[in-house]
């Protein structure tokens, strides 16, 4: 089966999940399938180490971080913290309304990294990673 859109994508923390839970989105994770050049965020990366709180979770995280190719785990440059603190504040103010902070500012992170590579953000966080694409220009957002 081929996956709906080539080129180069990234991964949102949440298909991860899916995957470590389900077995979910096997081909967005552990590739090779068409055209797709994935990649995983630092950011999605962090998110899952947090989470891995048993050696069975820490073992599922070594294997989503070994199912990417060396150079296919993107980090966050200056620039890009700079750049994500900006559009945070522009998106949500002091944040003060916000439960968590967290999560929105990860996915901003993501978001900027994706779109500094040319990837499409493939998430099923789709209408929050649209509302950030506004913000944006050239971020690409695709569902699973």
């Amino acid at each position: 089966m081929a996956l709906p859109i080539g080129g180069k994508v990234l991964l949102d923390t949440n298909i991860l999940i899916d995957f470590l839970r389900a077995g979910m989105h096997t081909q967005w994770v552990l590739g090779g399938h068409g055209t797709v050049v994935r990649f995983i965020s630092a950011v999605a990366l962090l998110e899952l180490r947090l989470g891995a709180d048993t050696p069975k979770r820490k073992k599922a995280v070594d294997r989503i971080q070994q199912a990417f190719q060396a150079g296919r785990t993107l980090g966050l440059t200056p620039s890009t913290l700079d750049h994500a603190g900006r559009l945070f504040r522009a998106m949500y103010g002091n944040a003060s309304g916000l439960n968590d902070r967290l999560g929105p500012m990860n996915d901003v992170l993501m978001a900027l990294t994706a779109r500094e590579i040319g990837a499409t953000v493939i998430t099923n966080n789709v209408l929050e990673f649209r509302r950030i694409a506004g913000k944006i220009p050239g971020l690409k957002v695709a569902a699973p």
